[in-house]
């Protein structure tokens, strides 16, 4: 069983997402983060970077329990753990691994803060952040479009945690400017996506 720590935002969907694709039995635990609840000392022993979410799986390596934090490493250590979405072969892995860097440090990050200055930041005095993070993110949009041009999935030809990762923080894409017909390759993919069971 999967102890699931979360709270609804892209970081917490990637997870669910990926759990339900396993099929995975998992239990949810939410972490209210607009309480400060990520702070709580026991929160912190699964997650010392007080960032949801994080896991517990009481059927860990070797049949023992196992935490894991980060968004990304738990992507991957269920990936390991199922023998699902990412490949073995070694090139074609690290496709994927790359994406998934990708959204680990570019989109996440861009997108988040862009949110930030957008709608939580006074706008006077913001302006150069916010046309910055606004400027990143659209490129990080326009990347997305291009490799998807060349691949039918950010990893490559399988559906992987790549996309399970980046998908989450796209879902706003109109609100975040991002004019998606004229990106049609990401269009394709982020309906492809929209329409999968475990994603719904």
């Amino acid at each position: 069983m999967i102890e699931l720590y979360t709270w609804p935002t892209p970081n917490g969907f990637k997870v669910s997402i990926m759990l339900e694709e396993c099929g995975l039995a998992y239990s949810v635990h939410k972490v209210d983060i607009s309480k400060g609840e990520q702070f709580k000392p026991e929160f912190l022993k699964i997650s010392p970077n007080n960032r949801i979410p994080a896991i517990i799986d009481s059927e860990g390596p070797g049949g023992k329990e196992v935490s894991v934090f980060e968004s990304g490493a738990i992507l991957m250590y269920l990936a390991e753990k199922t023998g699902k979405f990412m490949p073995k072969d070694t090139a074609k892995k690290y496709d994927v691994i790359q994406w998934l860097m990708i959204q680990v440090t570019g989109v996440g990050p861009a997108f988040g803060n862009f949110t930030h200055f957008n709608l939580f930041a006074p706008k006077p005095g913001n302006e150069y952040s916010f046309s910055r993070y606004r400027t990143e993110m659209l490129r990080l949009y326009d990347l997305l479009n291009e490799r998807l041009a060349k691949a039918k999935y950010l990893g490559g030809d399988e559906y992987s945690i790549a996309d399970m990762a980046t998908f989450p923080w796209t879902r706003q894409h109109a609100a975040q400017g991002a004019k998606i017909d004229a990106l049609p390759n990401f269009k394709r993919w982020f309906e492809d996506l929209s329409n999968r069971p475990a994603v719904k």
